[in-house]
């Protein structure tokens, strides 16, 4: 009993003699830190791609899996993007975001929250698409060349997260 204590101390003490200290491992460096006086005020553009984008290929990654739970929880965190820009840019180039995003989105996205709640998933991959075609008729807003090049149909073709 008593060599097992002396091997395990012994142990111990080579492990705490070889281990680097924290401080070895976090070198401190001294340039100094750079602010900005300014403050950072997102356009639309970045607002969208950086919370709505990702919150919609989810949301389609969790129905077309089945995955309701995240389903809900992707359909919430879209709606409180979409709330929160309105909020923050309440008109794009005289276009009144807050009215636009109602008119657009409101019915889709209650369709996919009666769906997920159906746990249908016919109901929801329509329902999904609606979605995509309501954000795309706001990226196509017109016919003349200032409407946005972009857009996109369908479900998102590969999973971007393990929780899907």
């Amino acid at each position: 009993m008593v060599r097992y204590f002396r091997s395990m101390l012994a142990f111990m003490v080579l492990f705490a003699l070889i281990t680097p200290e924290p401080a070895v491992a976090q070198q401190h460096t001294d340039m100094p830190e750079t602010k900005s006086a300014a403050p950072y005020h997102p356009g639309l553009g970045e607002l969208m791609t950086a919370f709505v984008q990702p919150r919609h290929i989810k949301l389609g990654l969790a129905g077309n899996e089945q995955n309701w739970r995240y389903a809900t929880f992707e359909l919430g965190e879209l709606t409180e993007a979409l709330d929160d820009i309105a909020e923050l840019v309440p008109k794009h180039d005289n276009l009144p975001i807050p009215e636009m995003i109602a008119s657009t989105v409101k019915q889709p996205m209650e369709a996919l929250d009666a769906a997920i709640k159906a746990m249908d998933k016919a109901e929801y991959t329509k329902a999904y698409a609606d979605l995509t075609a309501s954000c795309n008729a706001c990226h196509h807003r017109d016919s003349s060349a200032d409407s946005l090049p972009f857009s996109r149909s369908g479900f998102p073709a590969a999973k971007m997260s393990p929780l899907i």
